[in-house]
């Protein structure tokens, strides 16, 4: 059986061009030619079947056979906030698992204990395309630029909003449980701390900000992980 080829296009009803990348890809690694069919996703909850009508150098036209609407496998809207790792090998491991299981936005937080200030999310935003496609998501999840903790804490946001943390001082609910007694339609968004953890400050103000105090359980886990675990509770929770 011929391996079904799937594409990234923003727009794919209305472009009728691959973007550059993928143009390129298709052209000189693939060596798609006229006549051959592939897949589109706009990243936006549709899938199109195509067929290739001109592939030259750069340029590959495409010529929409079909449409396909994807259902959404979650409900509501599931937003992760953490902050980056030193090694950002990990982040970018979090954001490709993260968008193989099903996550709506991704956003970074540069933190009192933060070891990385700086970071590029448009690496990471081919690291998600790449996951999207590998995966056949309908969706792309959002990805924002790391930003502080105060701004985005005190930016006003739909739905529930959380903030894991591993202060026993502080009164913590179970996420999960939590996560169960919520609508499915309810939008999540879900702070996780870098490696030494959110300072008590920075806790106590997102507390003030209307986020819940919650614990993702008795282990203690690397910030990917713990990253991963939220979005595994919050895809959980919108399934069943």
């Amino acid at each position: 059986m011929k391996e079904v080829r799937y594409f990234y296009v923003p727009d794919a009803a209305k472009v009728k061009e691959l973007p550059q990348d993928e143009a390129t890809h298709a052209t000189r690694v693939l060596r798609l030619k006229e006549g051959d069919e592939v897949f589109l996703q706009d990243g936006d909850g549709c899938f199109y079947k195509a067929e290739i009508t001109e592939s030259q150098g750069k340029h590959c036209h495409y010529r929409i056979t079909d449409s396909l609407p994807q259902d959404k496998s979650w409900s509501g809207r599931i937003h992760l906030a953490m902050a980056p790792t030193k090694m950002m090998d990990r982040v970018e491991w979090l954001a490709e698992k993260g968008t193989e299981i099903g996550c709506d936005e991704f956003s970074f937080l540069s933190c009192k204990f933060s070891e990385r200030k700086q970071m590029r999310s448009d690496r990471l935003e081919k690291i998600v395309v790449s996951a999207m496609k590998q995966s056949r998501k309908a969706w792309k999840p959002q990805v924002n630029d790391l930003e502080a903790f105060s701004d985005f804490v005190s930016m006003p946001r739909k739905g529930k909003k959380y903030i894991c943390h591993c202060y026993d001082e502080i009164g913590r609910k179970d996420l999960y449980s939590e996560l169960k007694s919520l609508d499915k339609d309810e939008e999540v968004t879900v702070l996780v701390g870098p490696e030494g953890d959110f300072s008590i400050d920075e806790v106590i103000s997102a507390m003030n900000a209307g986020y819940v105090s919650v614990t993702l359980g008795d282990a203690r886990l690397r910030t990917e992980t713990a990253a991963l675990s939220a979005i595994m509770m919050m895809q959980l929770s919108k399934r069943m």
